[in-house]
């Protein structure tokens, strides 16, 4: 029976083929195979090592995820448990089903799997950080409209953040708004940094002008950054979605509304329904990996009997509805989609 590993090195044998199934939408690059994302969208920001020492370790410069040939296909095909990653490995490999099929990170029954130590360094990192109010975070977020953001224990700032340039490997410091990523519990698993520039640009405060600005540390898959998210109690409705600042202008207008930002489709699409849930507003964005992202938590919601509802934006998404039509036009526009009673619940 194979372990996690032994899959990973048998994937890795023949990580060209890995990639031209799962990654079709790439190309290979002398000893690279480049694509835009695990989701399998175009561009080059992903690489997958195909030869040497390093063959089937990647790494997304645009995010900085990264892992071995197994982290792929979990992150390609949107599975949440092992044992379904192990038995798509199994079929790609065409190699026997064992019965049962253990946990392939070495765990007993359904505890938590072993923390990584990027889950420590992202600990770490947000206990280095200080309160949002009044820092350049701040007035980042409220030139897009964003006023109340720092009534958010999940995003901090922090005023020297280290940066590495993942194909140069060159070395820099920024400021950074820090969101913390948590699990149901509300343990800390992760970052995400938004790098910033210095705020002398005279448009106002925009992101460092480097490759990617944004990143992600730690463990992502079925948690993410939570706003108005209680963590003892049930949450009958919440509202779920991509990107930090998409969700903030929903909980701009929406201040009671439990909401998640899950970072990327693929992380959306794995999210861990917290108990008791009835219904989940899916925040839709406009590209085609956040189609899929929401298609798949939708049929992960249905299965569970849990009612999902997409919401969409006017413009190009919700930050843009915020700054550019302005708060009251945004409340009508969420109006128009909410259930009459989380209308009364929710809406001023």
């Amino acid at each position: 029976m194979l372990s996690a590993a032994d899959l990973a090195g048998r994937l890795a044998q023949d990580a060209e083929a890995v990639c031209r199934h799962y990654l079709s939408a790439g190309r290979r690059a002398g000893n690279y195979w480049l694509v835009g994302d695990v989701a399998n969208s175009t561009g080059r920001s992903l690489y997958v090592h195909l030869a040497g020492s390093r063959a089937g370790r990647w790494t997304d410069a645009a995010t900085g995820q990264f892992g071995d040939l197994l982290d792929l296909v979990r992150e390609a095909c949107g599975l949440v448990d092992f044992r379904d990653v192990a038995e798509e490995a199994r079929h790609f490999l065409s190699l026997p089903q064992p019965e049962p099929v253990p946990d392939l990170r070495g765990n007993v029954g359904d505890g938590p799997p072993a923390e990584r130590p990027a889950t420590e360094r992202a600990r770490r990192l947000f206990r280095m950080t200080q309160p949002l109010a009044g820092t350049l975070a701040d007035i980042y977020l409220r030139e897009r409209g964003i006023l109340r953001a720092s009534t958010h224990a999940a995003l901090r700032f922090h005023l020297s953040c280290y940066y590495r340039d993942l194909v140069t490997g060159r070395t820099a410091s920024h400021p950074a708004l820090v969101a913390a990523v948590t699990d149901a519990a509300g343990a800390i698993t992760g970052v995400h940094r938004t790098y910033l520039s210095s705020g002398l640009d005279p448009d106002g405060v925009g992101k460092a002008k480097v490759d990617d600005p944004r990143r992600a540390l730690g463990g992502l898959l079925g948690n993410g950054v939570r706003f108005r998210y209680p963590v003892t109690d049930p949450v009958p409705v919440l509202a779920a979605g991509e990107g930090i600042e998409t969700m903030l202008s929903l909980s701009h207008v929406m201040p009671g509304m439990p909401m998640v930002a899950a970072l990327t489709a693929n992380h959306l699409a794995g999210f861990h329904f917290p108990p008791g849930c009835r219904r989940i507003y899916i925040a839709a964005d406009a590209d085609a990996a956040g189609r899929h992202g929401i298609e798949r938590l939708s049929r992960r919601a249905q299965e569970r009997g849990i009612l999902p509802l997409v919401l969409s934006p006017e413009l190009g998404d919700f930050n843009d509805d915020l700054r550019r039509l302005g708060p009251d036009r945004l409340t009508a526009s969420l109006r128009a989609q909410l259930t009459p009673e989380d209308v009364v619940a929710f809406l001023p």
